[in-house]
């Protein structure tokens, strides 16, 4: 670094030392300026306190406006419902809460809004994605009472209850408390073991609400009842309203399509049925009367009908006890059902089992008193209803044994007399030769001692059981769910192949599927009928071949909706019949049996009645026809 260089950085720095030492500010300054700097620190202290407490003050009336707008609005919510509600206006508002009780066979539970039973579930019987069976849940179901007050009428349904769950009893009671302090409490009840859940109604200074003039208190019920089986069809047949009359018969409204009804007399139970579980309002008091509806879903895929009714019971406000109900919540038990009247009067009886369409008189008596009986018989043997089944159907072939051989023979005889009814038909071509035709037929048969309705004595004898049976398989709550074979649930239909395609005149009547015990069984019908044909010599008669031939094919179309038990017992009772058939020939020797014709055919023999007054029956006709013969005759001339 240059001399020159070094002396201007010592003047640069003498410069400035110089100019710092002039400027700086004296101690009076010094003083002044921190003055000046703590009053605006202050200033600014005080306006952000101002700000805070200002904030503060805007805060708290705002807060007021909205504890004021808040009371305004819970004033005006108030009167609302004092306006709408009255002395219901304390339990008009609040939060639904679901409550839950249960025993060894049911699982309910309750709402608080309405008090009432939302939701019924079976623990024993299963749905085909292995869940419980519900009866109904949430809007599926409802029923409440309806006050009348002045100009309001109130619905239970739109209070809110209080809930009170007893373990000691298995209980829950739903309590309302009105506006001055009267009471009413529905209390529900469930036993052990048992499928009736009790219902207790009781009420305490509800003459202060309810006009003392009342002495009925309406009641609604409304469900839509649920799908619960494969097969709609069948079960919609199956699903219906059902109602009592006290002390009377039990009625039910249309299975197949909407319809009303209008019960003017008092009524013991009201009844929801579908195809396998009820719902039924039971009344210890009776049902003053009653109006129904009842309404087809036929589009909706989870439900099948809408079933709505409005009825009466006897009321009177200053009454601590309103009504006891049960409400049964179970399977179409025949057996259950039964033990419900077991040692009550005639009138008192609840007939509970009238819902279970086992057919007409005849045929409901048949399965009632033998074929229910002898099927719970077999149950305690075996616990495969197939095999039950097929014991079942043994066990009918051996008491119709003796008449079915004795058909046979019968049958054997007229075959054996085939040659000769064909030389009478050749005898006696022409159609005008009729009577002669028939005489000569009958004849023969009187000589030869053949009776030619011999053979139908066990077609009539076996004909009601196979009725009864059409009526029992389907309603047979006890082949629901049960396998056997390659069907999986006997109750309903076994399909082997099935589709989707809706197919006109097909889909409607014959379904999308093809079961195979229907198929066996028109199969085993088909050579039924050959065998048949064969034994009475009608195989050469054309128009009855078809006919004949035609049958088994139309029952197939009827029966493939049917239940599978039931298909699988008539494949049964036709195979069996067809292997008697073959024992039978082999068993009878027709070389004998003609000897023996034609041995009674030179003995004097009398006349059967039947046969005398077949003859009598014939001599008249043919008289009858000779009589117009001639008066056409007479006109023509």
């Amino acid at each position: 670094m240059d001399k020159n260089t070094i002396i201007g950085f010592v003047l640069m720095i003498v410069v400035v030392l110089a100019f710092s030492w002039f400027t700086q500010p004296s101690q009076e300054e010094i003083a002044y300026q921190r003055q000046y700097n703590d009053s605006i620190a202050a200033v600014e202290a005080k306006a952000a306190m101002e700000a805070q407490l200002w904030q503060q003050q805007a805060d708290s009336m705002a807060n007021l406006s909205l504890a004021g707008d808040s009371l305004q609005a819970d004033s005006v919510e108030r009167a609302r419902l004092i306006s709408e509600f009255g002395a219901f206006a304390p339990v008009a508002k609040g939060e639904e809460e679901i409550v839950t009780i249960e025993n060894d066979v049911l699982a309910l539970e309750f709402s608080t809004r309405g008090g009432y039973l939302r939701r019924a579930m079976l623990k024993d019987y299963k749905n085909y994605d292995s869940t419980n069976v519900v009866l109904f849940e949430g809007s599926d179901n409802s029923y409440g009472f309806l006050f009348k007050t002045g100009a309001r009428v109130i619905d239970t349904r739109t209070l809110y209850f209080t809930p009170t769950i007893s373990e000691a009893d298995n209980s829950v009671n739903m309590g309302l408390t009105l506006a001055d302090g009267a009471t009413w409490n529905m209390r529900y009840t469930l036993p052990e073991g048992s499928y009736r859940l009790q219902m207790e109604i009781e009420q305490k200074g509800m003459e202060k609400v309810i006009p003392a003039n009342a002495v009925t208190l309406d009641m609604y019920w409304d469900m839509k009842m649920r799908r619960q089986e494969k097969g709609r069809m069948f079960e919609e047949r199956n699903s219906a309203l059902y109602y009592k009359y006290t002390g009377d018969d039990v009625e039910n409204l249309s299975t197949t399509g909407n319809d009303d009804k209008y019960a003017t007399t008092s009524l013991k139970w009201i009844g929801y049925k579908d195809q396998f579980f009820s719902t039924v309002f039971i009344a210890d008091n009776n049902f003053n009367e009653a109006s129904f509806t009842s309404e087809v879903l036929e589009n909706d895929p989870t439900y099948l009908k809408e079933l709505h009714t409005e009825t009466l019971i006897d009321y009177s406000p200053d009454q601590t006890a309103v009504g006891n109900f049960s409400i049964f919540l179970g399977p179409n038990d025949y057996k259950l059902f039964r033990s419900y009247d077991k040692g009550a009067d005639k009138a008192d009886k609840l007939d509970l089992d009238r819902m279970i369409p086992l057919g007409w008189p005849l045929f409901r008596w048949i399965n009632t008193l033998i074929i229910i009986n002898v099927f719970d018989l077999l149950g305690q043997i075996t616990s495969n209803y197939g095999l039950i089944i097929l014991l079942l159907t043994i066990f009918i072939k051996l008491i119709l044994f003796p008449f079915t051989f004795k058909s046979y023979q019968s049958q054997a005889k007229m075959r054996v007399l085939q040659p000769q009814l064909k030389a009478i038909n050749e005898k006696y071509p022409d159609p005008a030769d009729a009577m002669k035709k028939q005489n000569a037929v009958m004849e023969l048969y009187s000589r030869a001692g053949v009776n030619p309705m011999g053979g139908c004595l066990p077609l009539l004898l076996q004909m009601p059981i196979l009725v009864a049976m059409f009526s029992f398989f389907p309603s047979s709550i006890e082949l629901r769910g049960e396998s056997f074979l390659w069907a999986k649930d006997l109750s309903s239909y076994d399909a082997i192949v099935e589709w989707d395609t809706y197919i006109p005149l097909v889909t409607p009547y014959f379904g999308n599927h093809i079961s195979l015990f229907c198929l066996l069984m028109t199969i085993t019908n088909i050579l039924y009928t050959k065998v048949t044909m064969s034994q009475t010599g009608q195989e050469s008669m054309p128009g009855m071949k078809i006919t004949m031939y035609l049958m088994p094919v139309m029952f197939m179309i009827f029966f493939n909706n049917y239940a599978a038990g039931l298909s699988y017992y008539y494949f049964l009772s036709l195979l069996i019949t067809i292997i008697q058939t073959y024992l039978f020939r082999k068993l009878i020797d027709e070389k004998k049996v003609l000897a023996q014709l034609e041995a009674n055919a030179k003995k004097p023999r009398k006349k059967s009645g039947f046969m005398a007054r077949l003859e009598e029956a014939q001599r008249k006709q043919e008289a009858a026809l000779r009589e117009q013969r001639r008066q056409n005759a007479k006109r023509r001339k």
